[in-house]
């Protein structure tokens, strides 16, 4: 009996359905696992704006977290918005026990129409108490920035603060580089010891809606069917070039990737 692989997210929910829980779902089941979720928190959004956000109470995280725990073997772990201290204290306490092997943490800081999805005051407890549990951090260049105080523009200054976000304990750090102003389409991979390059396509499209939430999902998907952290990353950086590359013109605003564009008659743009 072929039994597929369950992972679970821990993230909050995205109203628009490309980004968040949503989007997540979307890619790890696209990559060929059973996807599993944790809401942390509720969002009212779409492909122009975040207009509301509601954390769910910590109570409710922390039964989701245990009714899935008790119940699946769990492969692997993605995070993704995690929008204070309190949340970020009860998922670190209750996957400490678990001791998740392959736990990919995408620390979802602000939303691409600027709306703050983690207070200020949580990024302590984000890289003192999650980083140090995680196999992988997935970064995009603005989180880096956040993260190591180090302005990038190039491939160098990606290095520098991968070296900088490694030192609050993950095992790998991947700065994803769609934004680099230098090296476009370009993300890179730091294990502590030595640099990593994925160099790729460019696709010039403003319809990119959960591009980061469905890269390390798909990461995430990955290592839960056995492949490397490098192995994993590349795999995932195929897939997520062509969700982009038929991403989807709906809604008035930056339209979401398309998770299933191999799927026959899907309708892409």
């Amino acid at each position: 009996m072929n039994v597929l692989k369950q992972v679970l997210t821990i993230a909050g929910s995205d109203s628009g359905g490309g980004a968040g829980i949503q989007g997540d779902i979307k890619a790890m089941s696209a990559n060929g696992v059973f996807a599993l979720s944790v809401i942390t928190a509720v969002t009212a959004q779409n492909t122009e704006e975040v207009t509301d956000v509601f954390e769910l109470p910590v109570s409710i995280i922390a039964a989701q977290l245990d009714a899935v725990f008790d119940d699946f073997e769990i492969a692997a772990v993605k995070t993704g918005m995690l929008s204070s201290a309190a949340v970020i204290s009860t998922v670190v306490r209750l996957l400490k026990p678990q001791q998740v092997g392959q736990l990919v943490v995408d620390p979802v800081m602000i939303s691409k129409s600027g709306q703050a999805l983690l207070k200020p005051e949580a990024v302590e407890a984000l890289t003192k108490d999650l980083f140090p549990l995680a196999l992988l951090v997935t970064p995009n260049v603005h989180e880096a920035q956040q993260l190591s105080g180090i302005e990038i523009k190039t491939l160098a200054d990606a290095r520098r603060a991968a070296k900088v976000i490694a030192q609050f304990g993950c095992h790998h750090v991947l700065i994803k580089g769609g934004h680099l102003i230098a090296e476009r389409g370009t993300d890179l991979l730091y294990d502590g010891r030595f640099f990593q390059i994925y160099k790729g396509e460019f696709i010039d499209t403003t319809h990119t809606h959960g591009t980061g939430c469905t890269f390390a999902s798909a990461i995430t998907a990955q290592l839960a069917r056995g492949k490397s952290v490098p192995d994993a990353v590349q795999a995932a950086k195929t897939y997520v070039t062509e969700a982009i590359r038929h991403s989807l013109a709906i809604g008035h605003g930056k339209g979401p990737t398309n998770h299933f564009y191999f799927l026959q008659g899907n309708g892409a743009q």
